[in-house]
């Protein structure tokens, strides 16, 4: 057994240990009153916190909560309206379809063999943990948070047990994200084979790129960044898992997302580590402030190649999730069609 899955059970453990105990004593979260939302326009609740720091003014100073609603699940998602796929689907040229996940080896793979008089079967039991660098998915709009709180500003501690979460679960994405899709390629731009470790991707270098592109960015668009993951791995570097130094996004790229209204944020390299505002989330912050769905570890190498040849940066973007209830995310195979 791996030593991150290890870990994660470990944890698991722990959790419903203690969600055992508060049932004995009677303490049955699923009795208490859920958390009100702090407004779009309001402060963090008085309870609280020390005041934002400015770097943590980027992802706080304009989040989307309450936008569509406290209880709202589904975050910038809702900017994909019918009109928006419609858009989408009208930007197929060339029925060109180019798969975005990369390939799927689950931890854990159980075959059973089965016979049926003159024929057979075989099926198969999968056991994975998959988020994390390596398996490519969409996480829920529960799945990370800071000081200040989830998204739409519930608390994780009344939220999530070991069951898992009663907000904003994967579920709110069974409709699919299925909108105009739009490629940044950032070492096409640099010039470079990849981004690198003391060079991080920034929102004011996205904004340039936009411009040499020719190709501008609209509400409810799914956002999609390439910044050379596989070619840093081919050079013979290691993409590490927090906290250990990565290339990546820093936090005015999350600044970027939100002057834009992107619903859909895909990519290849994580939020850029270490940070130098010690932010726990300085990318995947976009996921609780601004309600944006996150694909992470996209494979995007074969789809800069396409839009490089076909000379066009737009397309149908499609990912589809599992529905899983008190799902924290799903596994995906998300496709561009051109």
């Amino acid at each position: 057994m791996g030593s991150s899955r290890r870990r994660f059970l470990l944890r698991t453990a722990a959790l419903g240990s203690v969600a055992l105990a508060s049932r004995e004593l009677g303490a049955t979260r699923a009795t208490q009153e859920p958390q009100i939302a702090t407004p779009q326009t309001g402060a963090p609740a008085p309870s609280a916190v020390a005041p934002l720091t400015s770097a943590e003014e980027v992802l706080a100073r304009r989040r989307n909560w309450g936008r569509w609603g406290n209880d709202d699940p589904k975050g910038a998602v809702n900017l994909i309206t019918p009109q928006k796929r419609i858009e989408a689907a009208r930007l197929v040229k060339s029925g060109r379809s180019v798969p975005l996940s990369r390939p799927f080896t689950p931890e854990q793979q159980f075959i059973q063999v089965n016979e049926r008089g003159t024929g057979g079967s075989v099926v198969d039991y999968y056991g994975f943990l998959y988020h994390g660098i390596s398996t490519t998915h969409v996480d829920a709009l529960c799945h990370v948070w800071d000081r200040h709180g989830m998204w739409n500003g519930r608390d994780p501690a009344k939220e999530i047990d070991s069951r898992g979460t009663r907000f904003a679960d994967i579920t709110a994405f069974s409709e699919g994200l299925i909108t105009r899709g739009v490629l940044l390629d950032v070492p096409r731009y640099r010039k470079e084979p990849f981004v690198t470790v003391g060079r991080p991707v920034t929102g004011s270098e996205l904004e340039a790129i936009t411009r040499a592109q020719n190709v501008p960015i609209e509400a409810g668009d799914a956002l999609l960044i390439y910044s050379g993951r596989d070619a840093f791995t081919a050079a013979g570097n290691a993409y590490r898992s927090a906290p250990e130094p990565r290339p990546g996004l820093d936090v005015s790229c999350a600044a970027f997302v939100r002057d834009h209204d992107i619903s859909v944020l895909a990519w290849d390299m994580h939020d850029a580590l270490p940070d130098p505002n010690a932010l726990p989330w300085p990318a995947h912050g976009v996921i609780f402030s601004f309600g944006v769905a996150l694909v992470d570890n996209a494979y995007l190498e074969g789809l800069a190649a396409v839009c490089a040849e076909e000379r066009r940066y737009e397309f149908m973007f499609m990912a589809l999730p599992l529905k899983i209830p008190r799902g924290t995310g799903s596994p995906a195979n998300p496709i561009a069609l051109l």
